[in-house]
């Protein structure tokens, strides 16, 4: 199953995938609403800091949640061995993609992120739904560490050895604003690639050959790159992104930049 799917596939398949609706913002009312409102037929709504994350801590903001917590997880969405799953979220697939990291870190193969997400569905006119499923419990088995992950040495030494690339804003990884962590900047050495370069203007993810364009002028070289954000969300389309390109499997820093800038040990570059 490649990583994205687009609307008119997913709508096209003979084989149902239990869709998660992984809609979810930063600030501003709970997204649950959002898909009480409408989310696609038969999707189950999956909470990123509940169900996705662990509690935030000394592992960062969200910091990987355990096996057993996220086999609970997805088996309550109806998550099955050997069967597809489509993880949707507003639009751009920064959300998405940690549901699409998270269950390929677990093994299973078969799930891809819906292209444009929610808005891209509905710009169709393709149907919604209000209603809540009450699907059958999955039976899947999480199996960590089938995705590579870095701890913030290996973060350090990628910086200084390949590439990591920072998928925050520009004026975050410049140190410019720090609106969430206690600490402005960036790990030294990194390389600025905002996930929002993934898409076009209509929130459409590019080619694989404009992907792979982009990160050949960042430097990339399959093997020797690594991703982080600020909590190790929105890094994971990162990653994402990295392998439609054709460059393979990056490791993800998952306790990102909340995980680095609490450690006084840990330096920070700026500008």
């Amino acid at each position: 199953m490649r990583a994205l799917i687009s609307t008119a596939e997913l709508a096209g398949l003979d084989r149902t995938p239990v869709l998660l609706d992984v809609r979810w913002r930063l600030a501003g009312p709970p997204a649950v609403e959002d898909y009480r409102a409408g989310h696609l037929p038969g999707a189950v709504f999956v909470d990123l800091d509940r169900d996705l994350a662990a509690e935030p801590g000394a592992g960062g903001r969200h910091p990987l949640p355990t096996p057993e917590r996220l086999q609970a997880a997805l088996r309550a969405a109806g998550v099955r061995r050997n069967h597809p799953v489509v993880a949707y979220d507003a639009g751009d697939g920064s959300t998405a993609a940690r549901a699409w990291w998270l269950l390929r870190w677990a093994g299973h193969e078969q799930v891809a992120v819906l292209d444009g997400g929610y808005a891209a569905w509905t710009a169709e006119g393709r149907p919604v739904s209000t209603e809540t499923p009450s699907p059958e419990a999955g039976d899947i088995e999480v199996v960590p560490g089938h995705m590579p992950v870095l701890d913030a040495d290996e973060a350090a030494e990628l910086a200084r050895t390949g590439v990591l690339l920072d998928a925050r804003a520009p004026e975050r990884y410049r140190g410019d604003v720090e609106p969430i962590d206690p600490r402005a900047g960036h790990i030294p050495g990194a390389v600025n690639a905002p996930f929002a370069g993934h898409i076009d203007q209509d929130g459409r993810w590019h080619t694989p050959a404009e992907l792979a364009d982009r990160f050949v002028r960042l430097g990339v070289k399959e093997g020797q790159v690594g991703a982080y954000c600020g909590s190790g969300v929105t890094a994971s389309s990162v990653v994402l992104a990295l392998e439609v390109a054709g460059l393979g499997r990056a490791p993800l820093y998952a306790g990102s930049w909340s995980h680095w800038c609490v450690n006084p040990e840990c330096p920070v570059e700026t500008g």
